[in-house]
């Protein structure tokens, strides 16, 4: 046997496994069975399944959603008639019964929506089978929890800042519209956390200025159903760094000092000049009395009852004490 003759029995052994129907053993399910809602708004039960026996498309599959120990206690079924009132127009069947997707929907959730909900898969002529020990409970939120900001502590002057806005939300089928008090780059997408939670997040870009400093952005959630919640964010926006914070104080400095230092020095001349008048003046003053002193006694000596040398001598002193 060559090698080629290999291979085409390699691709015909591959070809009947595929072709093979899947079979299981057992019935079996599985659901999240802990949820919660928001009421007014839709709820998305993530549900699979599988049956004993080969596989059947899906227009040979019957799925029925009912509440557990209540009979009939129908909530979904092909035929709305069978659908109790209270459930009727609100729920829906989202996954594909012939890939074992038993996912339900649940629209203008009510107060008293808690369950718990149970499967039913039903083949006709064949079998039916109730998933009563795979159900789900749903608690129910009155009102809807407030959507989630990251954010950089400070944002810098004209350079893009980036805040995050996200809510939690078990509604994919409808999501949550998320809107900003703020105008800017707006990106939003979603994410599927699994376990019947999911994610709707708003990115919003913007270019603070200086007077943006202190300022409150706010993120708004609207749900499906009309409700909403929101959340703020104070902004602290800090001078961007360059080079005219810098020249500008230091000349304003070295122009002070230099103003300073110009009025000290003339400060220091006109006083000088000052103290130079009055030591000239206090001079030529004891001079003019030393003057006319001498000459007081020159005319004195010759006449009668003139002054002794002990006097003149006295009166010497008291012009010197008088300077």
């Amino acid at each position: 046997m060559d090698q080629k003759d290999k291979v085409l029995i390699w691709i015909w052994l591959g070809i009947g496994v595929l072709s093979q129907p899947v079979f299981s053993e057992e019935w079996t399910a599985t659901v999240v069975k802990d949820m919660t809602a928001l009421v007014s708004s839709c709820v998305v039960v993530p549900c699979s399944f599988k049956y004993p026996g080969s596989s059947q498309p899906s227009s040979k599959l019957r799925a029925i959603w009912l509440i557990k120990d209540m009979t009939p206690g129908i909530i979904y079924h092909e035929d709305s008639v069978k659908i109790l009132d209270n459930f009727k127009s609100r729920t829906k069947l989202l996954g594909s019964l012939g890939d074992g997707n038993c996912t339900l929907m649940m629209d203008q959730v009510k107060d008293h929506d808690n369950g718990p909900f149970c499967f039913r898969i039903e083949i006709p002529t064949h079998d039916k089978f109730s998933y009563v020990d795979q159900c789900v409970r749903i608690a129910m939120l009155s009102e809807p929890l407030k959507p989630t900001l990251l954010a950089p502590k400070t944002a810098t002057e004209g350079e893009p800042f980036t805040i995050t806005c996200s809510i939690m939300h078990t509604c994919p089928s409808e999501w949550p519209s998320l809107t900003w008090s703020s105008g800017g780059s707006i990106i939003t997408h979603h994410r599927n956390h699994g376990l019947g939670k999911w994610e709707t997040l708003s990115t919003l870009t913007l270019l603070p200025q200086e007077k943006d400093d202190h300022s409150e952005v706010r993120c708004t959630a609207k749900f499906h159903g009309g409700k909403t919640s929101s959340q703020g964010f104070q902004i602290f926006v800090k001078r961007k760094e360059n080079i005219w914070y810098i020249i500008v104080p230091v000349t304003v400095g070295l122009g002070t000092a230099v103003m300073f230092g110009a009025l000290c020095v003339l400060m220091r001349k006109k006083y000088k000049r000052q103290i130079e008048e009055l030591q000239t003046r206090s001079g030529n003053s004891m001079w003019n009395r030393l003057s006319r002193m001498s000459r007081r006694f020159h005319s004195g000596g010759s006449k009668p009852g003139s002054a002794s040398t002990e006097q003149r001598q006295d009166y010497v002193e008291s012009v010197f004490e008088d300077q």
